[in-house]
């Protein structure tokens, strides 16, 4: 077959990410607009939205969007389609943390977390796969975690969610394989984002300066490479996933995480 000059350019490509206001789907917004995309970027903080759009310009289209809620999940793929015309990419990056031990976890937390990590990226999945297997194209990509693999005490519910995903992530690739759709998922390991940086604020919200240090160092000492991880290394991964460079993948979960743990 013949293959393209460049495969990791997405020009005339169209993509949805969740978790674009901050971290990990910032990034990943801007890496695949760099890489040619056009990109609808979803989050419920309208404020971080705008400011992850500000620099994208005329490719960037913003759309408010709680993932734990279905109709607006649709509502945002149906925008995207309705602005660029096709669907090439989903990145179902929106989550977040809760840490509780399992005996401490209530039910109502339990809830939040499962519906935004897990139900948040089904449906995602859900409203892609339904424009591009029509398409016959696509690569949904979902970010899973390194704590889905290894066990960190008090991240039970988030653990679980993210497991999930890894399941979800599987069985849809077997489904849509025939229609052309890629499903892969990234399994990020520490990355410093605002999620990330939880253990190191202070009470008022603001970033303690030691602990942040303390938990740079911290991570840097748990793998082989010393370093840690930034937003920019996972986006780089998700654009890896989106392209034709990937083309040979499928039901695959990528560990950006300097190699712990190694798996």
């Amino acid at each position: 077959m013949s293959r393209p000059p460049n495969p990791f350019d997405l020009a005339g490509r169209a993509a949805v990410v969740t978790g674009a206001a901050s971290g990990i789907g910032r990034a990943t917004a801007a890496a695949l607009v760099a890489a040619g995309a056009r990109v609808a970027l979803a989050d419920v903080d309208e404020a971080g939205l705008e400011e992850s759009a500000a620099p994208l310009g005329d490719a960037a289209l913003v759309v408010r969007t709680d993932v734990s809620k279905r109709a607006e999940v649709d509502a945002l793929v149906a925008a995207a389609v309705a602005r660029f015309g096709r669907l090439d990419t989903i990145a179902n990056v929106a989550g977040i943390l809760h840490e509780r031990s399992v005996v401490h976890t209530d039910e109502a937390d339990l809830d939040r977390v499962l519906a935004v990590n897990l139900k948040g990226v089904f449906f995602g999945c859900q409203a892609a796969a339904r424009v591009m297997a029509k398409q016959g194209s696509g690569s949904i990509v979902n970010v899973s975690s390194s704590a889905a693999f290894e066990p960190y005490p008090t991240l039970s519910a988030y653990s679980m969610t993210k497991a999930g995903v890894v399941a979800l992530t599987r069985v849809l690739a077997t489904e849509l394989g025939g229609a052309g759709v890629r499903v892969n998922a990234v399994a990020p390991g520490a990355v410093e984002t605002p999620m990330g940086l939880a253990r190191a604020l202070n009470p008022d919200g603001s970033i303690d300066a030691a602990k942040r240090e303390a938990l740079r160092e911290f991570v840097r000492g748990r793998n082989p490479l010393g370093i840690g991880g930034q937003p920019e290394d996972i986006a780089w991964a998700i654009v890896y996933l989106a392209s034709d460079a990937a083309r040979y993948m499928t039901g695959q979960v990528l560990h950006p995480n300097g190699g712990r743990p190694m798996v």
